[in-house]
């Protein structure tokens, strides 16, 4: 993978995090173009939950794979899917970017994954106890390729989104020689 021109500012983290929400906040604030890799995904092949229950997830995630390609490639502020980070290239071309994980706690993404549609949660099972299954699997790999944590359960939204456009004007991605 070639990197942009700038290295991306890119969003990991669990499912109901606020990746998309506080991406957009963050572009606009730091001046600077947003892509959402599911977002995109959509656009170009319909709806997630479909995709999964048509095609399966290996097929989701080769799609999944070609939009985080494309997005880190278009640098500015990306907010990548939760499971992205479950692909060996994704986790190594993200050397080359700034990588904010944000993080959750398990009662505030209660109420934010409430009453959605997000297919691996979907399966009959307490949808905050998957969330949280899937969340302890994911972090090793959250962690490995992030250059920062947020925390985005408690206190203004902006707070969060200044917080982290702070670190990102000086950030520089793992693979950087000083």
């Amino acid at each position: 993978m070639s990197a942009a021109a700038d290295p991306a500012l890119v969003l990991v983290g669990p499912m109901g995090a606020g990746k998309s929400s506080l991406g957009r906040r963050v572009a606009r604030t730091l001046g600077v173009p947003f892509v959402d890799t599911d977002s995109m995904i959509v656009r170009q092949h319909g709806p997630i939950p479909e995709l999964f229950r048509s095609h399966g997830e290996p097929h989701f995630r080769a799609l999944e794979r070609d939009a985080v390609v494309r997005a880190l490639a278009a640098g500015g502020v990306v907010s990548l899917g939760g499971g992205s980070v479950l692909d060996a290239q994704t986790r190594d071309d993200l050397r080359a970017h700034r990588v904010a994980f944000l993080t959750v706690d398990r009662q505030v993404v209660a109420q934010r994954i409430a009453g959605g549609s997000r297919p691996l949660l979907a399966g009959g099972t307490d949808p905050v106890e998957e969330w949280e299954r899937i969340f302890t699997a994911r972090r090793p790999l959250y962690e490995e390729v992030s250059d920062a944590v947020f925390d985005t359960s408690r206190g203004p939204l902006a707070d969060v989104v200044e917080s982290i456009a702070t670190w990102a004007a000086t950030a520089v991605p793992r693979g950087t020689p000083v």
